[in-house]
């Protein structure tokens, strides 16, 4: 018997004027003439973000919705290097503390997955440096909201750079140049395109770091074989976590566009992977990273109802019978 707990990214297709990611460029902020008017405009966005993020949550809590993916554009122009002096932990301490008592007294697993520009395994000094100062900006949220940072942000294992084996051994090498805090915080998917299952396995079990499993990804890229013989594998990344297992679901746009995500989940693509996993583990958390958020997870909660030996405990919990 396993628990299955849908989770969406981010934004809601049903909420009007919610969005927690309202940004401003810095064209914009620079044109400003006044700098602290302009960095006042700053925290006003990002405040109205968190508020937003608040709102999103109640909309979660109305929903028995208890997995959620927090946006990671919530502080535009945070790690600008022009702005560097700018103390936005300050500005935000009210609402983040709002945040933190709604989790303490609605308990629901939230997450991040910085942008793809967060690279750990760059060639780049100055990238990786940016790449440090961004999920030090996540665990600093993480922590102003009250919430153990540890094993919080999925990050892709990074670029090619033309080898394989020398990409995988610089995310070793860049990996133990950054703080052990930010450490515990990270969690890998394996991706579409360049590191497959057994790559990200690899530097799992090398540093200890659990695994996502995206099964979308693996079904778009999977030279190495069939994942149910490294199931067991992925299992055991987060055997030291306090989190349960987590996986990323989407659908393909269409064949000619596999990689894409589509609007919604196809129930019969997701019952695939879960006739895989059953009785293999107590309960697995599962991302839809669907076009459509949260109306991809009510649709897809409505098809999984109506699954022979798949029993619903609420409005986004299942419990799938060995």
């Amino acid at each position: 018997m396993t628990i299955i707990r849908l989770g969406y990214v981010a934004m809601s297709e049903q909420l009007q004027n919610c969005s927690p990611s309202q940004t401003m460029t810095f064209k914009r902020f620079h044109g400003i003439k006044d700098r602290d008017a302009a960095i006042r405009k700053l925290e006003q966005i990002a405040v109205s973000n968190l508020d937003h993020s608040l709102r999103l949550l109640r909309h979660n809590k109305a929903n028995d919705v208890h997995f959620y993916r927090l946006s990671s554009r919530l502080i535009p122009l945070a790690n600008h290097e022009e702005l560097s002096d700018w103390d936005f932990m300050q500005a935000l301490k009210e609402p983040l503390k709002e945040i933190a008592a709604f989790l303490q007294e609605n308990p629901m697993r939230v997450d991040f997955h910085p942008d793809h520009f967060v690279l750990l395994n760059t060639q780049k000094k100055e990238t990786l440096n940016t790449s440090v100062k961004t999920l030090a900006m996540h665990y600093a949220l993480l922590r102003g909201m009250a919430i153990d940072p540890e094993h919080r942000c999925v990050l892709h294992v990074g670029g090619v750079y033309g080898d394989k084996e020398k990409a995988l051994e610089r995310f070793i090498e860049n990996f133990g140049l950054i703080a052990q805090k930010l450490q515990k915080m990270i969690i890998l998917e394996n991706d579409d395109t360049s590191f497959t299952l057994h790559d990200t396995l690899y530097l799992c079990e090398k540093l200890g770091i659990p695994l996502v499993f995206d099964y979308h990804h693996h079904l778009a890229h999977h030279a190495d074989g069939n994942w149910q013989e490294q199931w067991e594998r992925v299992i055991a990344t987060w055997q030291d976590s306090k989190l349960p297992v987590k996986m990323h679901i989407s659908s393909p746009r269409s064949e000619k566009e596999f990689r894409a995500h589509a609007e919604y989940v196809d129930v019969n693509m997701f019952m695939e992977f879960l006739d895989g996993i059953k009785g293999s583990i107590p309960e697995i958390h599962c991302m839809i990273e669907a076009k459509k958020k949260d109306l991809a997870l009510f649709r897809l909660a409505e098809g999984l109802s109506k699954v022979p030996g798949v029993e619903q405990i609420d409005g986004s919990t299942f419990r799938l019978q060995s």
